[in-house]
């Protein structure tokens, strides 16, 4: 996929199961580390794979077409289910840069706003456009997202799909929700200022409890 904030160039695999849920997408056993990192061979672990740990060799993210796309068209409700962030991680981490579907769990509708995987909310109808699209031909679907237009296009269909402001700006400028949060630094440290002027007897209470405490302990 090509990348320049404005506009999403992708490839994109279809996953037409409806209320695919988190543990599905990330399954609890790859939740055993303590960072972010290492989850992309979990992601979608038991649809890719048989009861032996055999890759499945009719699931579409195993065919050789599809190895790299970076994009999923996925069916209604994706991501339903516990509020599990390591399912957008692992996403992220196994080369998604955006998911289509006309429904998102809601939680992890916001962590991935949150983390910078683009969500493409459309509707139904249109899903289905770009699916049966996609099922012409045999390899990936190219996709063209554009995030200022909020529209999803490919050779043949075009849709709007819904994009809050916050979340248009937050991808628009690369930032994640930290980095938002950042970008009011200024601000945040003036307000703070004034919380502690107007109310110094509660600033670093918990610090001036503690070194009190051990001064008594000590004495």
């Amino acid at each position: 996929m090509t990348i320049d904030q404005r506009i999403l160039r992708g490839q994109a695999a279809v996953l037409a199961t409806p209320n695919l849920d988190t543990d599905q997408i990330m399954p609890k056993q790859f939740l055993r580390g303590i960072d972010k990192s290492g989850l992309a061979p979990g992601l979608l672990y038991d649809l890719r794979f048989d009861g032996a740990g055999h890759p499945r060799a009719d699931f579409v993210l195993n065919q050789p077409a599809f190895a790299k796309v970076d994009v999923l068209l996925a069916g209604a409700n994706y991501g339903c289910g516990s509020s599990r962030e390591h399912a957008v991680w692992g996403m992220q981490q196994y080369g998604f840069k955006a998911v289509v579907a006309s429904s998102f769990g809601e939680i992890f509708y916001s962590n991935a706003l949150n983390n910078g995987l683009l969500l493409a909310m459309v509707a139904e109808g249109d899903v289905q456009a770009f699916m049966a699209e996609a099922a012409e031909q045999p390899g990936p679907l190219a996709l063209e997202i554009d995030v200022v237009q909020r529209r999803v296009r490919s050779a043949q269909h075009t849709a709007g799909f819904v994009l809050s402001d916050r979340h248009q700006q937050m991808f628009l400028q690369g930032l994640d929700v930290i980095g938002a949060s950042l970008a009011y630094a200024d601000q945040i440290r003036d307000f703070a200022d004034r919380h502690w002027a107007a109310q110094p007897w509660v600033k670093d209470v918990a610090r001036r409890t503690r070194d009190r405490l051990s001064v008594t302990t000590v004495g």
